[in-house]
């Protein structure tokens, strides 16, 4: 592993794929905003994660692996937060007039996410979606549950990236 240069930092995150987990460390500029990176213009191709603990959701039970690091391709991710207890200021103005936020249960991967998407007042939910054209949205108050994993605890986290595309909504 490389030493963090002095405009460096590492950060705890977690990202997901449709049938993967990977908590790993991210290195970004001492000036980002971790959790929403992805949505930057200066993400790469390929996210690298140090010290990455994976589980891998191809059969029963789930398998682990731990890796010193890995380069998981940005495309493949749906999912992406800090891991908790790590949080930094919301993405949005919460005097900002005309939103709402609207419950949603969102299936990613293998994953159920019971949280909040930020739209119009005067659209709804359908057809805020059909006009997304973000590679990433924003979802807030996320609880993470797994049916595959009856021993992991709801994950809370107040704020998550998911891929609009790749994503199942349900209300």
């Amino acid at each position: 592993m490389d030493n963090l240069a002095p405009d460096e930092k590492s950060t705890m995150v977690m990202v997901y794929t449709h049938d993967t987990l990977v908590r790993g460390e991210v290195v970004t500029k001492e000036s980002a905003r971790v959790s929403i990176w992805p949505r930057t213009q200066g993400v790469p191709n390929f996210i690298r994660l140090l010290r990455a603990n994976v589980l891998l959701f191809g059969g029963s039970p789930p398998k682990p692996a731990s890796y010193s690091e890995l380069y998981m391709p940005t495309v493949s991710a749906i999912g992406f937060h800090l891991a908790p207890p790590a949080i930094e200021p919301l993405d949005y103005d919460p005097q900002e007039k005309n939103r709402t936020m609207e419950p949603v249960t969102i299936m990613l991967g293998t994953f159920n996410i019971k949280a909040y998407v930020r739209i119009s007042s005067a659209t709804p939910l359908g057809v805020s979606l059909e006009v997304v054209y973000a590679g990433w949205l924003t979802i807030y108050d996320a609880e993470i549950t797994n049916p595959y994993l009856p021993q992991m605890q709801p994950m809370l986290v107040p704020m998550m990236l998911i891929t609009p595309s790749k994503v199942a909504f349900a209300k």
